[in-house]
């Protein structure tokens, strides 16, 4: 019997059937071929293309295995980067949106037994952050792009600047802090010296201040006169110079002075 053409209702019926997913026992992964009951896949077994993949397999098998883990892995965090990006969401949930692909890498292909094993892979290696919820296992992607690792590193170069010149600020005030304080010790020497020697020179010639008392006194009164004069001329200038009030001219306005008319009208 030959084999019916493409537009055939034949064809047409098993392309619909065909739509959806099917049992994972009949799916063959090294042929990726779906079969919907046991009969098919056991013809495709006995193929001689089947055998022949068989062959390939069993030549290096651990090489097999890592290869198909490594797209499922792939695969699997390409749809999560690109549907679930910034959220935190159950794995079980991204898991049934990537088998909903009948041509995606089945899972009993790979190194991982059960979606739990592989969630746990993802958290060691650092591709999602995992947590273990009473309502199952959730995962957030930890997006590593070359953007995000740029601005990530100038956010931290910004911070870093900003921390630096909160710390050269903080050692500035300190420092003039520290010149303050020298400046008060040292003028407090001097007060102290100074108080000193006029204690020392004032218990030797205590007879000279009794027989200068009197001049010293007169002297001291002249200086508090000038000191006051000073003053006074300071003033004096200050308030010519502070803008006052604005003058105004005083007119002075000159009355005529009125003689007594003579009387026109004489009696």
């Amino acid at each position: 019997m030959g084999k019916h053409e493409f537009l055939t209702p034949k064809p047409i019926a098993n392309r619909i059937k065909a739509k959806g997913l099917q049992k994972l026992r009949w799916y063959c992964q090294m042929c990726q071929k779906q079969y919907r009951d046991e009969n098919g896949f056991k013809c495709h077994c006995m193929s001689e293309s089947h055998q022949r993949q068989m062959q390939i397999f069993g030549q290096a098998p651990d090489r097999v295995i890592e290869g198909f883990s490594e797209e499922f892995l792939e695969a699997f965090l390409t749809l999560l980067r690109r549907t679930h990006r910034h959220s935190r969401i159950a794995a079980t949930v991204v898991y049934n949106e990537f088998i909903a692909d009948s041509h995606h890498v089945h899972m009993n292909s790979t190194r991982w037994a059960t979606l739990t094993e592989f969630v746990k892979f993802l958290g060691r290696e650092g591709h999602c952050k995992v947590e273990d919820m009473p309502k199952g296992w959730f995962i957030t992607y930890i997006d590593r792009d070359s953007e995000q690792v740029v601005k990530a590193r100038l956010k931290r170069k910004r911070i870093k600047s900003d921390l630096a010149e909160d710390e050269r600020q903080e050692r500035m005030i300190a420092r003039q802090i520290e010149r303050a304080q020298q400046s008060m010790v040292k003028t407090d020497c001097e007060h102290g010296d100074n108080a000193s020697l006029d204690g020392s020179e004032g218990e030797s010639s205590s007879e000279d201040e009794y027989s200068d008392s009197d001049d010293d006194h007169e002297g001291q009164e002249d200086d508090a006169k000038e000191a006051s004069k000073v003053a006074g001329k300071i003033a004096i200038a200050l308030q010519r110079a502070a803008p006052g009030p604005k003058r105004t001219r005083s007119v002075h306005v000159i009355r005529r002075k009125r003689w007594p008319r003579r009387r026109e009208r004489m009696l």
